[in-house]
């Protein structure tokens, strides 16, 4: 008698180790993130297309750009345009290029990429935006690029951000 393998011979009951169950999460899935300034973002992971850790000489610098923009890059055989997110947001420090790599936030929407290169990845976190809250103390430059902010520690005023990934691809700032 041949003898079917486990997930065959099943009995219709589904068999979990409980120590492998993870409680269900709360909210949706966020990458975290940090700009030079230390300021720390989250952007919804559903419309991040990848995030890349890359030696800075694969990004072409492009003549006469905007400075916000780094230059260009070959994702998988498609070139897209790669920001300093921090300046990209108004911020006055600029990304230091000068390290081993970077960490470029690719996003996408609809049948546009573009690169978002960040000081630090974070990680992933369950986020609820059911606790977003309007953003404060925002500079101008900042607003239209914000959906919210959450409450990190009323104590030391931290607060994570929330960035609309629809308004930074459609955003007029990529023509310089």
């Amino acid at each position: 008698m041949v003898s079917k393998p486990d997930f065959l011979s099943g009995n219709g009951q589904d068999h979990f180790r409980p120590e492998l169950q993870v409680e269900s999460p709360e909210g949706e899935l966020h990458l975290r993130f940090y700009i030079p300034s230390h300021q720390e973002f989250a952007l919804q992971a559903t419309g991040i297309r990848e995030v890349i850790e890359l030696s800075p000489d694969r990004i072409t610098p492009i003549p006469n750009a905007s400075p916000l923009l780094l230059g260009t890059l070959n994702l998988r055989g498609r070139v897209i345009w790669v920001a300093d997110l921090g300046q990209f947001l108004g911020e006055a420090s600029a990304l230091n290029t000068d390290r081993a790599e970077i960490s470029v936030i690719a996003i996408e929407e609809q049948d546009t990429i573009v690169g978002l290169a960040v000081e630090e990845i974070g990680g992933m976190d369950w986020l609820d935006v059911q606790n977003l809250m309007p953003p404060t103390n925002v500079p101008d430059t900042m607003a239209p690029f914000l959906r919210g902010e959450w409450s990190l520690g009323a104590k030391n005023n931290q607060c994570l951000r929330l960035l609309d990934q629809m308004a930074i691809v459609r955003s007029a700032r990529w023509a310089g």
